[in-house]
């Protein structure tokens, strides 16, 4: 079965002053180098016992216009950088 659910990249920012989702911005980097697009994440839970990370599902979540439900960690779970998945619906 083939997946229609949309992976994304996030730079997290913890403890920051207010919850925000910037999009990506495409940046040219030197031949050779693959060209990346994150999202930047900033929210207020600090990054301890997955706070941040369920903060940033919410923001994710509510920027997107789907349920929280729909949103899921796929890996960076302590990392700075994360890949989230968002069902399609």
């Amino acid at each position: 079965m083939i997946s229609n659910n949309m992976k994304i990249f996030v730079k997290a920012k913890a403890g920051a002053r207010e919850n925000k989702v910037v999009p990506p911005v495409a940046r040219l980097l030197p031949l050779g180098d693959d060209e990346e697009e994150f999202y930047s994440v900033s929210v207020k839970e600090p990054p301890r016992q997955g706070k941040a990370n369920e903060a940033i599902m919410k923001a994710l979540a509510e920027y997107f216009k789907v349920s929280f439900s729909e949103i899921r960690l796929v890996s960076g779970a302590s990392s700075k950088k994360k890949v989230f998945e968002i069902k399609n619906q």
